[in-house]
Parts: C-alpha cells; sequence; structure tokens
C-alpha cells in the first residue's frame, strides 16, 4: 500500500512540474521574443517480481515481471522556433528573420560589455547619448564592420541625427546634423550556437550560454544568419491552443 502511495506521489510531482511549464508559457504568450518549453516525462526505477528465463529443454521460456515505482520528470526543452513578426514602424524595433541572437549587456560606454547576454526581443531604444539600448538598460552590442571582419563595439547614433534606418544586413545608418553623407554607426552583431536549446534564461527576455550550448559564433545579419527586419519585432512563439491542452492533459493526469 505505501509503495503504491509513494509511486502516485512522484506523479502529482511531475504533474505539478508540468502545470507549472504551461503555465508560464500562458502567462508569456504576449511577450517579446519568448521561447516556449515542453516538458517530457521518464519512469522511475522497477521493482523486479520474477526474473526472466531463457528458452531450455521442454521450457519456452518466460519474460521478466516488473512493478513501476513511478514517474519522474524527464525534461524541460527550449522551443527555440521563431515566433510571428509583428510590424509596429519604430525605428529602433528590430526583429530576426533566422537564425541568431542579439548580444547585449551592461558596461560603460563606450566599453563593451565583457558578460555577454543574448535576447530575441528586439524593442530596442536609445538613450541620452545615442547608444542603442534595451528596454532594460542593456547596451546592444555590434560590429565595426559587416561580416567576420569587423570587431566588437556599441552601437552609437549621433545626438539630432535624422533619417535614422537599419537594414537587412544590420547596418545602421543617419544622417548627420547638418546634412552631408550618411554615417553608417555600425552593424548588429548576431551570435549562434550549436545547441541553442542549451541556453539558460535569466529574465527580462535574455539568456546566457550554459555548459552544454558549445562556443558562441558571432557575425553580422545575412548568409547562414538571419537578416534584420527593421520596424518589426518577434513576438512569443507560444502555441495558445496546444497550451491549453497541455494544461488540460496535465490537469488530468493531476
Amino acid at each position: 500500500m505505501m509503495r503504491s502511495m509513494f509511486a502516485a506521489i512522484s506523479g502529482l510531482k511531475a504533474h505539478q512540474v508540468m502545470l507549472d511549464v504551461t503555465a508560464g508559457d500562458i502567462a508569456n504568450v504576449n511577450t517579446v521574443g519568448y521561447k516556449s518549453s515542453r516538458m517530457t516525462f521518464r519512469d522511475s526505477l522497477a521493482q523486479l517480481q520474477r526474473g526472466g528465463a531463457a528458452p531450455g529443454p521442454g521450457q519456452a521460456g518466460s519474460n521478466a515481471a516488473q512493478v513501476g515505482l513511478g514517474s519522474q520528470v524527464g525534461s524541460i526543452d527550449n522551443l527555440m522556433t521563431g515566433g510571428a513578426l509583428q510590424t509596429t514602424g519604430n525605428t529602433f524595433d528590430v526583429a530576426v528573420s533566422g537564425d541568431g541572437w542579439f548580444r547585449v549587456g551592461s558596461s560603460t560606454a563606450p566599453a563593451v560589455p565583457t558578460a555577454v547576454e543574448y535576447t530575441r526581443a528586439g524593442n530596442f531604444t536609445t538613450n541620452d547619448q545615442g547608444y542603442v539600448i534595451t528596454q532594460d538598460g542593456l547596451y546592444v552590442i555590434g560590429r565595426t564592420a559587416p561580416g567576420g571582419a569587423g570587431t566588437d563595439a556599441l552601437i552609437q547614433v549621433a545626438p539630432g541625427a535624422g533619417n535614422i534606418a537599419i537594414g537587412q544586413d544590420g547596418s545602421v545608418t543617419y544622417q548627420p546634423t547638418g546634412g552631408g553623407a550618411r554615417v553608417t554607426a555600425g552593424y548588429f552583431s548576431l551570435a549562434k550556437f550549436e545547441n541553442q536549446g542549451a541556453l539558460e534564461r535569466l529574465g527580462g527576455n535574455t539568456w546566457s550560454a550554459g555548459p552544454n550550448t558549445g562556443p558562441e559564433n558571432v557575425s553580422t545579419p545575412g548568409g547562414t544568419y538571419g537578416a534584420t527586419v527593421a520596424g518589426a519585432i518577434e513576438m512569443s512563439n507560444v502555441d495558445l491552443a496546444a497550451e491549453f491542452m497541455n494544461m488540460i492533459t496535465a490537469q488530468r493526469g493531476f
């Protein structure tokens, strides 16, 4: 009787985690750049009641008899599929169409952040010095030249500049005060990983590299990296209908 109770309780705990994961996804259905999660189950140890026997003379053999001892959390996977792009028309709203993560961090300008975080939330803005930042005040890390030729640098638009434009190659250009030729402030940089599913959530729409992500591969938009789409943001990739179905399944299992 006690063994049965403990097996059932393990199932309660696992289904509670599934409900928590589902609730987190539903709560972030409108979070910019949010990536949903999926929980999987696995069985716990099984107790052997009778061992199996191989066929022999006059005997056809028999299978083992085992009693399961419950279930447990198998994995909580990050689903890194792209979300729908929503057009806003805002100058510094930028979405990535394809692979790659924006690189952001905290530092004292013009120094480049040493602790890099990653995000797909491209609802950027600028501070009083013209640096491109996130809504939480993290500096956006760019590149001085396209592709792998440039070096890391913050993206700064001169105060008072006009006709600011962001290209599909990640370039940020503007018309300086008083006219003249257009100036390139820099290029958005994107990071890719061999195992992006191992990125770890930090909150505030940012992620950090985990022990199993592999090295950071950095370039600017284009080629095998996604293209930047100006005046748009990537919304959450949560499928609300599927999440409600998961919630019903988890509640029934609970």
